[in-house]
């Protein structure tokens, strides 16, 4: 019986909720889909064609069990569909709005390669889960048992978050340090909400506040306390600060007022957006508002900005990149968004310096595609004689992310770094050179997606469940 809900990828078309027409959500920060209504969600579902070997499953990093949450979404048996999705993935309503699905689950579901459209996953897993919160599906963490030890997390965002939750669910005493005002890291502050509104973060950092989770915010580690004093207040830390440096541009010119790099003005944004007083905003050194925009960049920070400047009433918004739209970074769900929305992309440019002491423009040099590098993406290469200046009236840097000089920053001793200056931790466990103390996240694997911050929060915990016992039983001896 279950079979016949099933496979109908045939005579079923994907389709995906509703997108908002562009001229009315470029005006605002909600998200652009709808939410599926339950008839529709239950035959996209019933397109999944459960096949033996889930390429959809085995390409996501969580290693989530797709197959089984869609079958129990198509036969209606929702908040079963919900246990299974949440027994792998702590945040499945965040990683269903924000993972690029094109690139991992869905660009790899076996009907999508035989010419039927993907299921449309991540659609999907968004709506069981809104679906379990309003039913109140989604249970507080209450331990079976409390433990005595106590963990210390530094950095607040979705690899901290998961740890954090995935060891109050045993019991362990947990304290989350971060230097912002709210928890979430950049699903709060980085993350622009028409892609992920902020309500939706804010009700599972009430979940790990109820939980038991103890939250000490506006903390500078190396200011506000020092790196070795919460290291001695708990019994293993765990460093989740993620990567916040910029990458940025020496070229003429880059001091520039007007220039401004892309954390800051989509923590402006978001600021804004939760009602806060932001000054950089008011001031219109962070606010797009009637602007020439020039966004520098090809990832999703860089869509983010450019969709975010949209909003603000920007007069243009170009974004340049060096390589063409099938070699970019970025989502190209969100480049389609983003043309929608009325930015114009400039492929094969590549700023060569800035004119004006408040920017006016950025010297733009036209390059093409040549040899793959060792990576086997084609090298850009200038094409001599092909410069020209693209107005500006603020610029954005959204060029990736790198590591802070943590122990420099902390003024901590004998914590190793690799040579890109992310923490060196064991591959299957994220311990670091020091006792007791575990790494996750980006701040080990280099600027990454949110899914692999919760796959690595995730294992972190169970790396550091693994050592509190293990000290245990030797205390017991």
């Amino acid at each position: 019986m279950a079979g016949q809900k099933m496979l109908k990828f045939v005579t079923v078309e994907r389709d995906m909720p509703e997108k908002r027409v562009p001229n009315l959500r470029n005006k605002d920060f909600d998200e652009i889909y709808a939410q599926y209504a339950t008839d529709k969600a239950a035959d996209q579902a019933s397109r999944c064609s459960q096949c033996g070997v889930p390429y959809c499953q085995s390409h996501c990093p969580l290693q989530n069990n797709i197959p089984d949450w869609l079958r129990l979404t198509a036969e209606g048996r929702l908040e079963e569909a919900y246990e299974i999705s949440q027994a792998t993935n702590t945040f499945p309503e965040i990683c269903g709005r924000i993972c690029p699905q094109d690139r991992l689950c869905e660009g790899n579901c076996v009907i999508e390669q035989s010419g039927h459209g993907t299921v449309t996953i991540g659609a999907v897993e968004k709506y069981i889960t809104d679906t379990a919160f309003q039913e109140g599906w989604v249970k507080p963490i209450r331990p079976h048992a409390e433990r005595t030890e106590s963990v210390g997390i530094i950095g607040a965002g979705p690899g901290g978050l998961a740890a954090a939750d995935m060891l109050r669910r045993q019991g362990v005493q947990v304290t989350v340090y971060d230097r912002y005002d709210r928890g979430g890291g950049l699903l709060t502050y980085g993350i622009p909400g028409f892609k992920l509104e902020k309500d939706i973060v804010m009700q599972r950092m009430a979940q790990l506040e109820d939980g038991g989770v103890e939250f000490v915010l506006n903390c500078n580690v190396g200011e506000d306390l020092t790196f070795d004093a919460i290291r001695g207040k708990h019994d293993a830390l765990l460093i989740a600060t993620g990567v916040y440096k910029t990458r940025d541009l020496e070229l003429e010119g880059n001091e520039a007022d007007g220039i401004v790099r892309a954390i800051d003005y989509l923590t402006a944004s978001n600021r804004k957006s939760f009602g806060d007083l932001v000054e950089e905003y008011e001031s219109g050194e962070l606010n797009a508002v009637g602007k020439r925009v020039v966004v520098i960049g090809g990832g999703d920070t860089a869509m983010d900005c450019v969709r975010t400047a949209i909003r603000q009433g920007a007069g243009s918004v170009k974004c340049l990149y060096r390589r063409d739209r099938n070699n970019m970074p970025g989502s190209q769900r969100e480049v389609q968004n983003a043309e929608e929305e009325g930015v114009e992309f400039v492929w094969l440019s590549a700023p060569a310096g800035f004119e004006g002491d408040a920017v006016t423009g950025v010297n733009v040099q036209k390059m093409r595609l040549g040899a793959p590098d060792a990576t086997g993406r084609q090298m850009p290469e200038l094409i001599v004689g092909a410069d020209y200046v693209e107005p500006a009236d603020l610029v954005i840097k959204a060029l990736g992310f790198e590591p802070e000089d943590l122990p420099a920053l902390w003024g901590v001793e004998g914590l190793e770094v690799t040579r890109w200056g992310t923490i060196k931790a064991e591959f299957t466990t994220g311990q670091t050179s020091l006792e007791g103390v575990f790494a996750a996240g980006d701040i080990v694997r280099g600027a990454s997606l949110v899914v692999w911050a919760i796959k690595d929060g995730r294992d972190a915990a169970e790396a550091i469940m693994t050592y509190l016992n293990q000290v245990e039983a030797v205390a017991a001896e």
